[in-house]
């Protein structure tokens, strides 16, 4: 009995399906800014603090909170009956010391005509000179005294130093105030609410980033949608150690033309550090990107293109200025992925400047709605299309039959 061998064939088909796809970014013109921020209280430009030079009860105020003076303005006034005593009283004694200094000089007179005719000594008439000249010194610190007296009773009188209003009132009517020791504050006066000026405490890690006359942005809580512009004006040397923090003054000059802004307010200021507007930008995530060999392959052939390094176009001509400007430094050189028309990608140089990590500038190589490669993402599905295989067997026992197969046909051993 003969059996034939069976066989088996499975084919093995495996076809991945790949989509190459590209994430793109437009060259547009845009701003690009660097910015540092710190808090500051709102102050007058000029603020004075208005005191009294002598002691005395207030007897009539004339202002009071937010009042619009004037320079020369009477503010207030003291009771100016002692110090109209101690004037008179000073007048009396200059009084006394010229009558003094009347009689001493007449006898002066009288000796010096007596000592040149040498009826009297010498020591005699050295004395009366001496009366004299004291007589003399005596009248004049009596003067000094009255002026002194005059003038305290002029300080009696509080005036206006300087044009403003009003912001603070520190005295009422009937108040007893004592120059003693120093001078009493009465009144402050901010001199021009229009122009105001921000201080604001910078930290010593962006302090080197300021300079004078950058624009600043600043906003109040009063109005937190409203930004109010400055720009600085002054930056302070002297250190504010806070807490084992470093921070330093920085003057911003802010113009309140509509009188909004009010003195302590607490504004945010944002310092713009580097600012350019209307420039043409490219993303900074372009500038970075560098396409895997095998997936720009494939995006190439996606299209139908033989070369992924398609002929590179000529770029626009360099201006005399950026020519040095690229070879001072390499730094600002990249490449970058362009898109074309046809869909196919080239590299390009491009020479740019300023960035804030999110965008840069481009100086030279890109020109508005150029679209720059920011990505290539490459996604496939493995598909199992059938199965192919060959095999061979001989049933179990199949050697064993064929022998016995065989002897039977050659009739009994011999």
């Amino acid at each position: 009995m003969v059996l034939a061998a069976g066989f088996l064939i499975y084919k093995s088909v495996t076809k991945t399906k790949q989509t190459v796809s590209i994430e793109t970014a437009k060259v547009e013109k845009g701003t690009i800014s660097n910015t540092v921020t710190a808090t500051g209280t709102l102050e007058a430009v000029k603020t004075v603090a208005v005191g009294t030079q002598v002691s005395g009860v207030i007897e009539k105020i004339f202002v009071d909170f937010n009042s619009q003076v004037k320079k020369g303005q009477l503010l207030a006034q003291i009771d100016e009956t002692p110090l109209i005593a101690q004037l008179e009283q000073t007048k009396a004694s200059v009084d006394q010391a010229e009558a003094q200094v009347k009689y001493q000089k007449a006898t002066y007179e009288r000796y010096k005509a007596l000592l040149a005719k040498k009826l009297i000594a010498q020591a005699d008439f050295d004395q009366i000179e001496y009366n004299y000249n004291n007589a003399l010194g005596s009248l004049n610190n009596a003067k000094s005294m009255y002026d002194k007296n005059k003038i305290n009773l002029a300080y009696a009188r509080i005036y206006s130093p300087i044009d403003g209003i009003i912001l603070n009132r520190a005295v009422d009517e009937g108040q007893t105030v004592a120059a003693s020791f120093n001078t009493p504050t009465l009144f402050t006066i901010a001199n021009d609410l229009t122009q105001m000026r921000v201080e604001a405490k910078v930290d010593e890690a962006d302090i080197g980033q300021l300079i004078s006359g950058q624009r600043v942005e600043f906003t109040v809580d009063a109005f937190p949608l409203k930004k109010f512009n400055g720009e600085v004006t002054e930056i302070r040397l002297q250190p504010v150690t806070t807490n084992n923090v470093v921070t330093y003054t920085v003057v911003i000059g802010a113009p309140n033309p509509d009188n909004i802004l009010k003195p302590g307010m607490t504004a945010n200021a944002t310092f713009f550090v580097t600012e350019k507007k209307d420039i043409l930008l490219v993303s900074a995530k372009a500038t970075r990107f560098t396409p895997d060999p095998e997936a720009l392959a494939a995006y190439m052939s996606s299209l139908g293109t033989g070369s992924a390094q398609a002929s590179e176009p000529p770029a626009p001509p360099m201006e005399e200025g950026t020519m040095h400007a690229v070879a001072a430094g390499n730094d600002s050189i990249h490449t970058v992925w362009i898109k074309g028309s046809n869909g196919a990608i080239h590299p390009q140089k491009v020479t740019v400047g300023v960035t804030d990590e999110i965008n840069f500038e481009v100086v030279h190589g890109l020109i508005a709605g150029d679209e720059v490669v920011t990505s290539i993402t490459t996604t496939g599905t493995p598909t199992v299309k059938g199965k192919t295989s060959t095999s061979f067997f001989r049933p179990p026992g199949s050697e064993k039959r064929t022998a016995t197969t065989n002897t039977q046909r050659g009739g009994p051993p011999q």
